[in-house]
């Protein structure tokens, strides 16, 4: 066991995970360079926006999972603007309504994509993991999971340019997710590495965050992957969305 003597500075720790978000990011997965080189069919993005609503939409019941075991009144405070900044603090407000707007101009009925009957077992999976993880780990793990949000800002610049540049069937309207998430995701990232840092007490519990953001950056990863398997290489696993189907055509029943 690596005992005191080899704590990590702060600066250590945080340039150990940065190498983890350079090396192990979601924007180096072949998907997303295909998504923002234009590469992808309108079918393929049909795809990943209709499995990452899931994503999206478990992100604040995650959030208040940590919310509750969070014990510094300043730290909920903190984190709570998590959950408003998904769910919004009106009915029409928020990153899932402005997720569900990109949906929407994919063709997708509304009633479909919340029911998320059509999602990918992959992504289900690797979702309900990331949840779980948050739960059951402790709350140092639980914050530092979520510090992919560092890299999130370059990925967004990348991803709305890359997608207007070549896709006529998204505009700034229908993306309008991205605009709001940069300074969002800073202000998260900054509150999740000063906490991730300061509560890592032992070289044990600095390992375990670089392990929670690993475990964070592969969650990511398997996402694309089923997404690649199922609508690149066109595996689709029974009981999903499939291209060319009317089931979850906007006006149509799911």
């Amino acid at each position: 066991m690596i005992d005191d003597a080899a704590l990590l500075s702060a600066e250590e720790l945080e340039a150990r995970l940065r190498q983890v978000g350079a090396e192990r990011y979601h924007n180096l997965h072949r998907f997303h360079r295909r998504l923002h080189s234009g590469g992808c069919s309108y079918e393929e993005v049909q795809a990943w926006a209709l499995n990452r609503y899931y994503y999206q939409s478990m992100i604040p019941i995650k959030d208040a999972t940590v919310l509750t075991r969070l014990t510094d009144p300043e730290d909920r405070r903190q984190w709570r603007k998590r959950i408003e900044d998904h769910d919004g603090l009106r009915e029409g407000d928020g990153g899932i309504e402005r997720w569900l707007k990109l949906t929407d101009s994919l063709g997708f009925s509304r009633g479909y994509v919340i029911s998320t009957e059509g999602i990918l077992p992959g992504t289900s999976f690797a979702v309900d993991a990331y949840v779980e993880f948050c739960r059951t780990r402790s709350v140092t793990e639980a914050v530092a999971s979520s510090l992919t949000e560092l890299f999130s800002p370059d990925i967004i610049g990348e991803r709305v340019a890359g997608m207007l540049a070549h896709y006529d069937f998204v505009s700034k309207d229908t993306l309008a997710y991205f605009s709001q998430r940069p300074p969002q995701a800073k202000r998260d990232a900054d509150f999740a590495l000063s906490y991730a840092i300061s509560h890592a007490k032992t070289r044990a519990e600095q390992d375990l965050v670089v392990k929670a953001f690993e475990f964070k950056c592969a969650v990511l990863w398997a996402q694309l992957d089923a997404l690649w398997s199922a609508y690149v290489d066109r595996a689709v696993p029974p009981g999903v969305w499939a291209p060319g189907t009317v089931a979850g055509a906007r006006g149509e029943a799911a």
